[in-house]
């Protein structure tokens, strides 16, 4: 089985989590840009943040055979924040990395004013630098908080086939899947989506415009659950062809359209994790 998790954020993992990836079957990330918990206090965190994604964190995955990229934003949540708001002229700067595969995340996370005018500038943003767009939907209300991004996501003119929709549910994904977007679920221990719920989508949906993920943030969460919805959709019957679609053909079909995916060596077996410098306790 090989994975591409198209949502992960490893700046929250350890290096033990790299070597269990890669052990896994993990080949490829793409880590977007988020909260990171605590509130950033001037655009220079962010720069330093964003110096991370596109510069340590691919030479940290890169120790254990895992090919990463990044996406770039000014996020939601701290999208209210008007000691943040600066950094949106400082994303630009980030969009032309070569390792940077779309715009992300974006959207909403209490659907204010602030947020609306941080979102469509940003999607405005994919449509400049032709990147495809990562869009996050809020935790509550999460039906009005997609059935208003997708409005956005039209109002900007950003192609919807560029365009991903995550952090979906039962109750999100069939508007998501009429607007032409591609429907993103994020897989977690407790909250959000579980493998079984998302192989019961599978059966319902196909496999079509669909990118599981781990997202594996600051909070309880599971680097591996990609995996185990692999075994679940195995278990449930779909063919390993369909499994290889799901976690490996189409997020290299959705972040493909950035023209920036550069995979090569990645299906080839990690090398030995004994003899990185990481392993060792350097660099």
């Amino acid at each position: 089985m090989r994975i591409f998790d198209p949502h992960i954020h490893m700046t929250s993992r350890t290096t033990d989590d790299y070597m269990a990836m890669a052990a896994a079957g993990v080949r490829a990330v793409v880590e977007p840009a988020f909260w990171v918990g605590q509130p950033r206090t001037n655009p220079g965190s962010f720069a330093d943040y964003f110096d991370s994604l596109v510069g340590w964190e691919p030479h940290r995955a890169s120790q254990f055979g895992i090919r990463h990229h990044a996406t770039i934003a000014l996020n939601p949540k701290e999208a209210n924040d008007a000691r943040c708001t600066p950094v949106l002229d400082l994303v630009p700067r980030y969009l032309a990395k070569e390792s940077v595969v779309a715009v992300g995340e974006i959207g909403y996370d209490a659907m204010t004013t602030e947020e609306d005018t941080a979102f469509a500038a940003q999607l405005a943003m994919a449509v400049s630098f032709a990147l495809p767009a990562l869009v996050h939907t809020p935790h509550r209300d999460k039906k009005r908080g997609t059935e208003r991004s997708l409005a956005v996501v039209v109002e900007s003119g950003i192609d919807p086939g560029r365009v991903v929709i995550d952090h979906l549910n039962e109750l999100t994904i069939d508007i998501v899947l009429e607007a032409g977007c591609w429907a993103g679920f994020s897989i977690y221990p407790q909250t959000k989506m579980s493998p079984d719920r998302m192989v019961e989508i599978l059966k319902r949906y196909g496999t079509e415009r669909i990118l599981v993920n781990s997202a594996a943030d600051w909070g309880r969460s599971d680097p591996l659950l990609t995996v185990r919805t692999g075994e679940a959709m195995l278990a449930a019957g779909f063919t390993p062809d369909d499994v290889d679609k799901v976690l490996w053909r189409n997020p290299v079909d959705f972040y493909q359209q950035s023209g920036r995916l550069n995979l090569a060596h990645v299906t080839e077996p990690a090398a030995s994790f004994a003899g990185s410098s990481i392993a060792r306790g350097g660099q």
